[in-house]
Order: structure tokens, then sequence, then C-alpha cells
């Protein structure tokens, strides 16, 4: 009973320890010799000494005290791996970019399952000093993020990561491959950051925060029509014109609209009150 007190996670943990996932999931990683890797939540450090033997630095970011202390103990021979004992909610990307010297880092993370969608907004918040990420999820939260339109997975986490990276489902990863196993399938979900000056965002950098918005609104009840979800927002008649003029159906549903679709009614109707 007690072995089983001892190997029980903390906060949603379920650490990977399938040895040969392990390798296959770092070996797909696009890491580069001279990356700053941030590890969200790195436990007992299994995929924290396989990232430094092909990253630049490492900094492994643990909310559990006591894993943290293992870690940092388990790691002292290797200079550059660095323990920080912290929330990663709280943890600012860019400073950390800027003490270690780096443009731009490389996130992985094995996220709990229940804070997964804060710590995706979290790490698309500080976009700008993320070159790539890397994020075991359960399987169908990654079907959502990867999702395309016309699908019952896509929504507003498929526009978010659309509009601002490019995205992929890796591999995925069977429950037997964690300990303890979950209840679900997970999968490896990579992000390629969307640069605005190189890569063109379809909205402006100030027009972000406004269209994500406009877009929760859309997809806020799936199963009410896009007009219908909007209608609280803006007078109906003026929508009604709004979806005439862009040839959209008024019985049309978010999730059947592509990125560049939403932009555009956005960018029509943004006008027409403020959020």
């Amino acid at each position: 009973m007690t072995e089983r007190l001892k190997l029980r996670p903390k906060l949603g943990q379920h650490f990977l320890v399938d040895a040969s996932y392990r390798r296959r999931i770092v070996a797909a990683l696009d890491l580069r010799a001279e990356d700053l890797v941030v590890e969200i939540g790195p436990g007992r450090g299994a995929m924290t000494e396989l990232l430094a033997e092909r990253a630049g630095r490492i900094v492994a970011i643990e909310l559990d005290k006591a894993l943290a202390e293992q870690l940092r103990q388990k790691v002292e021979a290797g200079p550059r791996i660095e323990v920080l004992q912290a929330d990663f909610l709280t943890v600012d990307l860019a400073g950390l970019c800027r003490r270690h010297g780096a443009e731009r880092c490389f996130v992985f993370g094995n996220l709990p399952y229940y804070i997964t969608s804060p710590i995706i907004h979290h790490l698309f918040a500080f976009r700008d000093c993320i070159r790539a990420m890397a994020l075991l999820v359960q399987l169908e939260v990654a079907e959502r993020l990867a999702a395309v339109p016309g699908t019952r997975a896509y929504g507003y986490f498929s526009v978010l990561t659309q509009l601002l990276s490019y995205r992929r489902i890796v591999m995925g990863v069977p429950a037997g491959a964690f300990s303890p196993p979950p209840r679900v399938r997970s999968a490896l979900v990579e992000f390629r950051m969307r640069e605005a000056a190189r890569a063109g965002l379809l909205v402006t950098q100030q027009e972000v925060d406004g269209f994500l918005q406009f877009v929760k609104r859309c997809f806020e009840q799936k199963r009410k029509s896009l007009l219908n979800n909007l209608a609280g927002l803006y007078s109906r008649r003026r929508l009604e014109l709004e979806f005439d003029r862009l040839s959209l159906a008024h019985s049309l549903r978010a999730e059947q609209l592509p990125l560049e679709d939403l932009v555009r009614l956005y960018r029509g109707i943004a006008g027409l009150t403020e959020f």
C-alpha cells in the first residue's frame, strides 16, 4: 500500500515511462544544438536528460517541490540543465529567454490533462519568444488542436493554433506508456510558430486578441448557427447584410468556416460594435 502511495502522481501527472516512446519522441523533435529548451513538468527527469543530449540548454519547470528537488540532485553534474520549482502559468518566458541570451526557445511538455487549456493559452501569449513547441496531450485535445473545418473537432482551439502556428499530430502514445496509465490515449502535437514578418499572419498583431475573442464567440454554442451566436453582439439585420455580402448562408455554423473566411467576416463586422 505504501509503495502505491509513493507512485501515485500529484497534480494529475502521468509519467512517460516507456523508454522506446521517449526515444521516439525526442528523435521526432525539431531540436537544434543551440536551442534553449523549456520543459514543462519534467517530473522525474527521464525526458530532461534525453533533451539535454540534443539541445544547448534546458530549463525544466516543475511545480511539485519534492520532484523539483529530486531532479536538481539528479542533474547536478549537468551544468546545462536548470531546474525551476515554479507554476508554469506564472513564468515569464520572454524574461527567461533574455536571462539565457536566447532570442527564442523550444518548448516541450507532457501536460497534465486538467490544465492543458490554460497552459496552451499561456504559451501562445508568449509566441514571439517561442520558435517551436511539442506537447504531449490527451488525444481528443490533440485532434481539436489540429482539426480542419467541417469536422466535429474543429473549434476555437483549432483556429487559435492555425492562426499562430503550423501544427500537426506527430504520433499517438498509448496509455500503457505512462505510469500510472491514464484512461485515455495521448498524442504528441508539434507547433512551429508563425512569424508575422515572414509568414504573414492573416490578421495583424494588433488584431490578434480582438479576432480571437470574436472566434470564441463564434463557437460559443456549436449547435447554434454562426448568425445566432453573433446576434448578441451585433444588430441581426446588419449581420444578415454582412453575411449576404460575403455570400455566407444564414444557417452556416462556425465549424464550417475556414480561417480565411472567419477573418473576412471579422474584418467586415468588427467595426459594428466594440467587444
